[in-house]
């Protein structure tokens, strides 16, 4: 039998149990109105609306990872980015994997000049965002961050990635022009410091020579770092590259004369057995040139203009079905060569596919006046290289 007081105490309790029931379901209730609110401020597109009443809805359930993140990403792009750090923390805290919140959380850590934060933040994301277009903007901003505090090689890694997943993207290239520059040119006092009268030294400064359009200048260089180690690899190469580019018969000759340099150094090296198959090809020796050909496409199967090579050649060998699969697998491979656009025209032409052939035609036309275009441009960005002639070299 329960006494008096017993039935008392038991009402009593189960009444504070009601009460304290009632009273969540009131705040969940209230917590849920502020959300949906918040919900059609948004939908609005009034998010300066939205951000009070997801601050409410924080203040009574502080552990919901929508609020916090929310409301963290809201002040954000309200331009109070120390505002919103709290809120991106309480949601991480709650939730590690949000590797969006956390990038936002970085970017906020860096405009509130908390810069180790931001970096370790971004870092930690970067590599887990699924949205292609807030990687791009964040990795830009890591670029920025390494740049400044001078690690170019962590900012080249990150634009490494960035360009795989945005190859077109403006803002990408020139952070990667801008970085890779700046990677050189440390590179390059770093080297001046060391190594100051090495080989690799003159290597250089031909390099810079040539892109300054000294070219008597760069031939001068590579003929110094030859004479200090004949065994530099590639040297042979870039000085017969440069060689090449001349009218003077004299220099061609020495270019040919490098180029073999080169294969004596490196017997699959591809590219000199591309040039010497091309020179062959100039003095109407097909055979040889069929061979050369044939061998840097083995070597280097990707290579467009090995293939484009060798499909000419196969041309005036009437080999046209072969040629007209390397042709094929040029524009592939290089879908702005306008001289394998060309040649496949020409090849569609005359096995009378008239559909393909106007195709390649137009294609043909397009790069041909790009690469026009370019080439306009580029002689207003750089000094123009003088001709290199046998007489000058002989001066040095």
């Amino acid at each position: 039998m329960i006494s008096k007081l017993g039935v008392v105490g038991f009402v009593l309790v189960m009444g504070a149990a009601f009460c304290l029931s009632q009273a969540a379901e009131d705040k969940q209730q209230e917590f849920a109105a502020h959300m949906q609110k918040a919900d059609g401020y948004l939908r609005e597109k009034q998010p300066a609306l939205a951000i009070p009443e997801l601050q409410a809805a924080v203040a009574i359930d502080p552990e919901s990872v929508d609020a916090q993140a929310n409301l963290g990403v809201l002040l954000f792009f309200q331009g109070k980015a120390a505002d919103a750090i709290p809120h991106f923390r309480a949601a991480l805290k709650l939730q590690p994997s949000l590797a969006k919140i956390q990038g936002l959380l970085g970017m906020a850590e860096d405009r509130t000049l908390d810069f180790d934060d931001a970096r370790k933040d971004m870092e930690a994301a970067f590599p887990s965002l699924e949205d292609r277009r807030f990687q791009m903007q964040l990795g830009l901003e890591l670029v920025g961050l390494d740049t400044e505090s001078g690690d170019l090689e962590k900012a080249a890694a990150i634009l490494t990635q960035l360009r795989k997943a945005n190859p077109d993207n403006a803002e990408v290239l020139y952070a990667a022009y801008r970085t890779y520059s700046d990677l050189a040119g440390e590179s390059m006092l770093a080297l001046s410091l060391a190594a100051p009268d090495s080989a690799q030294m003159h290597q250089l400064m031909a390099h810079e020579d040539y892109r300054q359009g000294n070219t008597t200048g760069a031939v001068a260089q590579y003929r110094k770092a030859i004479a200090l180690d004949p065994h530099l690899p590639g040297i042979h190469f870039e000085l017969a590259e440069l060689l090449r580019t001349s009218k003077d018969e004299t220099v061609k000759k020495e270019a040919e004369q490098e180029y073999r340099a080169a294969l004596r150094e490196d017997p699959q090296n591809e590219k000199s057995i591309l040039r010497l198959a091309e020179i062959d090809a100039q003095r109407g020796n097909t055979e040889q040139s069929y061979k050369e050909y044939t061998k840097a496409v083995e070597l280097q199967p990707a290579d467009a203009d090995a293939k484009l090579g060798l499909a000419k050649t196969l041309i005036e060998m009437n080999q046209t079905d072969k040629a007209l699969a390397l042709l094929e697998d040029a524009v592939r491979l290089e879908p702005t060569n306008a001289t394998a656009h060309y040649r496949l025209a020409t090849l569609y032409r005359k096995m009378g596919r008239a559909d393909d052939a106007k195709r390649e035609m137009e294609l043909y036309k397009k790069f041909k006046e790009m690469k026009e275009k370019l080439t306009a441009l580029y002689k207003e960005l750089q000094v123009q290289p003088k001709e290199i002639r046998a007489d000058e070299q002989d001066e040095q």
